[in-house]
């Protein structure tokens, strides 16, 4: 064969030193100062240091180590000290040995011609141009020899210069199947000790070396295929033993019904798997109904009519054969079986025409007649499945015709009872269809459906009463009264047509509703019936009503009762307690109702209250929902609106809803209401009942003690009229205003008692305040207690040698208490007080001689409280206008 160019080959060789016969210890090579990337450096003996190396590796990455020792670069080295060095490391991980190998690199020197051909042959040889790398070699497979069988020759352009051993190894050398070549180690002749086949071993790798006797290799080791070419010595076979395709009968030509398929072992894409198909027969043998294509096996209609019900399958024998169909071609044989699939392309037909039967009156669900029909389509398949109908003679549903699925028999049975006085027979007219729909065959005229006739003989019976109707419904208002008769359940004879001697019953054991009456049959409620009672959630109830009657025949009817929903709940509003703030958002009222449509929503609201109504609207929401908002500037305080809610059925309810209007921004600034006990019972114990009681007398003892210093003496005096002139102001009103009635306002009394009493002074009385004698006068806002001598000392002691306070001391004192109570006056929820409080007055065009009342603020002596007794008889006048005594 034709040398290959070799890659880089030292110059000069190598050397490899054993010093003492110890190759572990250390090899050098010479080599050049500049070696390029996948150089060649050397090859060192492993197995000469250990003999299973099952892992090589190299301290430098500039270097690799093949299995076979040799030594390449990785990339381009330069050696820019005179020596470098690094170290091959051999293990035995089975034995768990480890030995290393020192590899020196030494930059050569020049040799001269005898160092350079000491390993040259003697004799000259004659150069020729060889290639290292040999095209691939081809063995024929199934070759007959004569073996060994020389198939390739490699060599190595270095034979010229060098004595070359050749070596190989890989599959069919050393591995398996082993033995299958071998090569010749002076020529590198490649031979074949066997036949081989291409189907088990298509093609070999081995691996070629070339090294001198001293374990130098100046060429790359060979990868070098191995091909065998491939002998027509497989037949094709089927993948199936046999296939089986099945079409519908009618099929038109050209409709695909399956595919065959075989495979070749031989190589692929070449003659010898190139396959061809073929029908070699049919069974029945009639006209040919199927064609095979023969390159893609595909099986497809050719006959223009396939009829099952006169043949059913087809049984094919197809050929294979390679070559492209050669007759020189392996082949085999296979099956396919095609069945025939069924079509409705046949009508069933009656077996009879005309059928007779007879039933007694009044039977239900009895079988009468069984009849039959002939299909020659494919049993059991829908196509040859009867479906039965009555077309004539069946208005009023009495009859009821059904398939028998085992036979294919059509049942006839009666569903309504017949009743032989209307009708002595009935005749019937029966039609038969299939399952599956029609489909005709090419040029055959259309199917006609096939009927029958039946006629039915009613037979007399004595019969027992019938109800009418069977089935009857009774609505109830819900909460009638018990006893309330709520209709009629009669039966009759159909005999007689009449209900004479017929009586009525009702089996137990069903909801104990009503009651029917033995002779009459009117039906009576015995309960309240109520939808909220547990077996009356429902609604209604099944009852089954028994008529019986003179020879005992009974009748079976049933009512239908059926509760309908009342008006027995008043609609109530959910929430009635509601905190209003100032920026007076609308409430919104909902109101509910357990009653059903239609007695429940739309709700209708109402204020009933005309006052609160002027100050309060309500706006309507939705069916259920108002909203409630103040008209105006409606006061702040605590209202009580009493809402009527009518429901659709007229149904009032009523609510009071109490809305606290509060000055405030957030709902819990005024929630300061009540608080509820949990257990829903308050209980008093006998200390706080005393406690109230005591707090009601000392209540009463402070009222009657400023009664006392507010109201007039008991004596009657005469007083002047200049003097009365100069202090009031005749006014316009001609009668008493309205009586007040509050416990805001204080009434006067005339009365000496420990508060204040009058002292007597010659014609005249002037009233005094005398210090309490121990009684303090509680505060109007609680808590504290403060007596008129503490405003005159400063709480110290009184003194005790007047007997009277000052004006400017009672002034301090009832000022601040006066106000307050005003105010109080002013928060009523109807504002009556403060108007009777707070007046205001026109000017009438003259000033009083004495000024205005309120001089009375302008007093700053000690003592001048003597106009008092000037003042009497007209402020008493006054007190009792304003004033129910």
């Amino acid at each position: 064969m034709a040398p290959a160019a070799p890659r880089l080959v030292l110059g000069l060789g190598l050397l490899v030193l054993s010093l003492c016969c110890e190759a572990c210890k250390k090899v050098i090579f010479h080599v050049p100062s500049e070696l390029e990337a996948d150089t060649l450096v050397g090859r060192v003996d492993l197995k000469e240091c250990l003999q299973s190396a099952e892992f090589i590796s190299s301290s430098n990455e500039n270097f690799k180590i093949l299995e076979d020792g040799s030594v390449y670069t990785t990339s381009a080295v330069s050696l820019s000290a005179e020596k470098k060095t690094f170290t091959i490391l051999l293990k035995d991980i089975q034995e768990h040995i480890q030995k290393k190998i020192h590899v020196s690199l030494v930059e050569e020197e020049k040799k001269t011609q005898t160092q350079k051909s000491r390993h040259a042959r003697d004799t000259v040889l004659k150069r020729t141009k060889r290639r290292w790398g040999p095209i691939p070699s081809v063995m024929i497979e199934n070759s007959l020899g004569p073996f060994p069988l020389q198939i390739q020759q490699v060599q190595s352009d270095t034979a010229q210069n060098y004595t070359i051993y050749y070596s190989a190894s890989g599959p069919g050398i050393d591995q398996d199947p082993k033995g299958l070549f071998y090569i010749e180690r002076e020529t590198g002749n490649i031979f074949a000790t066997r036949a081989v086949d291409r189907e088990q071993y298509p093609s070999f790798q081995i691996i070629c070396f070339a090294t001198t006797p001293d374990g130098y290799s100046p060429e790359v080791p060979l990868v070098h295929t191995i091909r065998i070419e491939d002998d027509n010595d497989n037949a094709p076979y089927f993948t199936q033993d046999l296939f089986e395709f099945s079409v519908p009968e009618n099929s038109k030509p050209g409709v695909v019904v399956g595919k065959v398929t075989a495979e070749d072992r031989d190589e692929p894409y070449t003659l010898h798997t190139t396959l061809k198909y073929r029908i070699v027969s049919q069974n029945p043998p009639v006209t040919p109904a199927f064609s095979l294509h023969g390159d893609t096996g595909v099986i497809a209609v050719l006959l223009p009519q396939l009829d099952r019900e006169l043949v059913s399958s087809y049984t094919l024998l197809v050929e294979v054969r390679d070559m492209a169909g050669q007759p020189f071609g392996l082949c085999t044989t296979g099956t396919a079986v095609i069945r025939i699939e069924d079509t409705n392309d046949n009508a069933p037909c009656f077996k009879q025409t005309q059928y007779e039967t007879r039933v007694e009156e009044n039977r239900v669900n009895v079988e009468i007649l069984r009849v039959s029909v002939v299909d020659l389509d494919e049993p059991g398949s829908p196509g040859s499945g009867a479906v039965y109908e009555i077309i004539r003679g069946n208005d009023d549903r009495s009859f009821e015709i059904t398939t028998d699925k085992n036979t294919n028999e059509g049942i006839l049975c009666v569903v309504k009872g017949l009743d032989y006085e209307s009708a002595k027979q009935r005749i019937l007219v029966i039609a038969v269809n299939n399952e599956a729909p029609y489909m005709l065959a090419p040029h055959s005229q259309q199917l006609s459906q096939s009927t029958s006739s039946v006629t039915v003989h009613i037979l007399d019976v004595d019969e027992g009463p019938v109800f009418k109707p069977c089935h009857l419904r009774l609505d109830v208002k819900e909460c009638e009264e018990v006893g309330t008769s709520i209709g009629k359940y009669l039966a009759e004879d159909p005999e007689t047509g009449n209900s004479e001697g017929i009586c009525y019953r009702i089996p137990p054991g069903q909801c104990n509703w009503i009651s029917i009456d033995e002779k009459s049959g009117e039906v009576r409620t015995i309960k309240v019936l109520d939808r909220d009672l547990g077996e009356m959630r429902q609604g209604q109830c099944n009852i089954t009503v028994l008529a019986i009657d003179r020879n005992g025949k009974t009748g079976t009817g049933t009512i239908q009762v059926v509760i309908q929903p009342g008006n027995k709940n008043y609609p109530r509003i959910t929430k009635t307690n509601y905190i209003m703030c100032r920026d007076r958002k609308p409430i919104c009222l909902t109101a509910q109702d357990g009653d059903e449509s239609p007695y429940s929503t739309p709700f209708v609201y109402r204020i009933t209250d005309r006052s609160l109504a002027s100050m309060w609207k309500i706006t309507r929401h939705n069916d259920n929902s108002v909203y409630l908002s103040p008209k105006g500037d409606t006061p702040f305080g605590i209202y009580r609106i009493p809402v009527s809610v009518i429901d659709n059925g007229g149904k009032v309810g009523e609510n009071l809803v109490e809305v606290n209007l509060c000055d405030c921004v957030t709902p819990t600034e005024c929630d300061i209401g009540p608080r509820s006990n949990p257990n829903g019972n308050v209980t008093l114990g006998v200390w706080a009942i005393l406690a109230m009681i005591l707090g009601s007398l000392l209540l009463l003892l402070i009222l009657i003690t400023i009664c006392g210093c507010c109201g007039s003496g008991v004596m009657h005096r005469h007083v002047t009229d200049d003097c009365a002139n100069h202090n009031l102001i005749i006014s316009n009103t001609e009668a008493p205003g309205e009586e007040v009635m509050d416990h805001n306002v204080i009434p006067l009394q005339n009365t000496n008692d420990q508060g204040g009493y009058g002292i007597k002074t010659g014609d005249q009385q002037t009233f005094e305040m005398v210090k309490g004698r121990g009684h303090t006068l509680e505060s109007v806002k609680g808590g504290g207690h403060q007596t008129l001598g503490s405003v005159k000392e400063g709480g110290g002691q009184p003194m005790m040698d007047t007997c009277r306070y000052s004006y400017s001391e009672w002034h301090n004192f009832t000022h601040p208490r006066l106000g307050e109570k005003v105010h109080l006056c002013r928060q009523d929820e109807e504002q009556k007080h403060s108007e009777d409080y707070l007046l205001s007055y026109n000017y009438e065009g003259k000033g009083s001689l004495a000024g205005s009342v309120g001089c009375c603020s302008d007093q700053h002596e000690e003592e001048a409280l003597d106009f008092l007794d000037q003042l009497e008889p007209k402020f008493r006048t006054l007190a009792e206008t304003c004033v129910k005594r």
